[in-house]
């Protein structure tokens, strides 16, 4: 869809009402309603974009067994700083997504941490098909964002692993229900389109995305690994640096 003319613009409006009317994912049990800051179903072909605050726990969940959530984080109040992908594959010494995996920013620091996941089917070498880069480019649009600040994405509900001979191979999903589970450590724009992935042209299904203030969790210690300890000391060392105004 091209928003270039005004047949265009006026289609993409309606498809984007037409997306409010559909039904909203089941809110986490146990959770309490005046928590919940985000919750949204994202069709397939469509795209979210929201400013989530630190401590914000993010729950993208697939129900029918078929969505592909690309998704890229900048920093809210800097979005110089975002995602780097590969910082997120090499730090950690592990290329496969779970739970622990941190998402670092190019400045090495926790953008968010996989704090639950039970799917396993997650991409991070990959990066977005052509359907998914022009949706979070509209995205990114609706924050005041341009194409350029578009870059390497992870992919969640559509696996790929590495062969040994170095070639890619996708292992789809893990069925429906699969939920994966992310913590957020500094204030961060969140863009998700759910396309299909380059690897596997199947078409998505719906993409759940639940999102509620859980600010205790930071403390929790989600990964012991050194690499991951150095990473949050980096950003808790950051976030306190900064004045009580921007911290607030």
């Amino acid at each position: 869809m091209t928003t270039a003319d005004t047949t265009g613009a006026r289609a993409h409006a309606r498809s984007q009402a037409a997306v409010s009317t559909l039904s909203e994912p089941d809110l986490p049990i146990g959770v309490d309603s005046a928590r919940i800051t985000f919750a949204h179903r994202i069709p397939a072909g469509g795209y979210a974009n929201v400013v989530l605050a630190r401590g914000t726990r993010v729950r993208l969940s697939d129900p029918a067994g078929a969505a592909c959530a690309h998704m890229l984080l900048l920093r809210a109040e800097s979005p110089w700083e975002r995602l780097n992908v590969a910082d997120t594959v090499k730090v950690p010494w592990q290329a496969y997504l779970g739970v622990g995996h941190p998402l670092l920013s190019d400045q090495g620091r926790v953008l968010a941490t996989v704090i639950a996941d039970s799917s396993g089917h997650h991409d991070t070498l990959c990066g977005p098909s052509p359907v998914a880069r022009d949706r979070l480019r509209l995205a990114a649009a609706k924050q005041g964002l341009r194409p350029r600040d578009i870059g390497p994405t992870v992919s969640f509900f559509r696996g790929v692993r590495v062969e040994s001979d170095g070639a890619l191979t996708p292992t789809g999903a893990a069925g429906a229900g699969a939920a994966v589970d992310l913590l957020i450590h500094l204030p961060v724009t969140l863009l998700l389109a759910n396309a299909e992935h380059p690897l596997d042209p199947a078409p998505p299904a719906a993409l759940d995305v639940v999102a509620w203030s859980a600010p205790e969790q930071l403390t929790l210690p989600h990964n012991t690994d050194p690499e991951y300890l150095r990473a949050v000391e980096n950003t808790e060392q950051d976030w306190h640096a900064r004045t009580p105004e921007v911290r607030a």
